[in-house]
């Protein structure tokens, strides 16, 4: 274990929060999926605001415990995560990167913005979703429903093959 010197700034703190995997999806990190909303420092306390994908996301105790082990590695032993559901997290937190570690994993991102300018939620439309295996537009919903509650189940017409399509929301 190492021991912490000085007090982390925040940057090193998302260095080393860039290397808690999402359960769920696991070539995501928190950073990535835009779970860490905020770091700070209450005495000697360090602490993690996180924001849930869902409410009732399962994955939040082992998020958790990763966050901790992770923080722990590194030295820092006093240690608050808190959660925060309001604003409630939306597609539009996740980085570019995580967008494209997806598409590499076989998961189309999302197509588009959750939140416009204004703040208020787009009214869900039909959106193209480009199949992350041959890059073709020509897909369909299979269900709205997918393996998590984040996703849903599409077919591309011109491969042939199943995805699932992180929704926007």
């Amino acid at each position: 274990m190492n021991a912490v010197a000085q007090r982390p700034n925040t940057d090193q703190l998302m260095r080393w929060l860039a290397t808690v995997p999402d359960p769920e999806i696991p070539v995501l990190s928190i950073v990535d999926l835009g779970l860490v909303r905020k770091l700070a420092w209450e005495g000697g306390t360090c602490v993690v605001t996180i924001t849930p994908t869902y409410s009732g996301c399962p994955a939040m105790p082992e998020i958790t415990a990763g966050i901790r082990a992770a923080l722990q590695e590194q030295g820092l032993n006093q240690l608050r995560i808190d959660t925060q559901l309001s604003p409630a997290w939306t597609t539009d937190w996740m980085s570019q990167k995580g967008r494209e570690q997806l598409q590499g994993y076989g998961i189309a991102p999302p197509a588009e913005k959750a939140v416009n300018v204004s703040g208020l939620m787009r009214r869900k439309s039909e959106v193209v979703v480009a199949c992350p295996l041959c890059g073709s537009d020509h897909t369909r919903v299979i269900s709205h429903f997918g393996s998590t509650a984040c996703k849903a189940l599409y077919r591309c017409q011109a491969c042939g093959e199943p995805f699932d399509y992180f929704k926007a929301h």
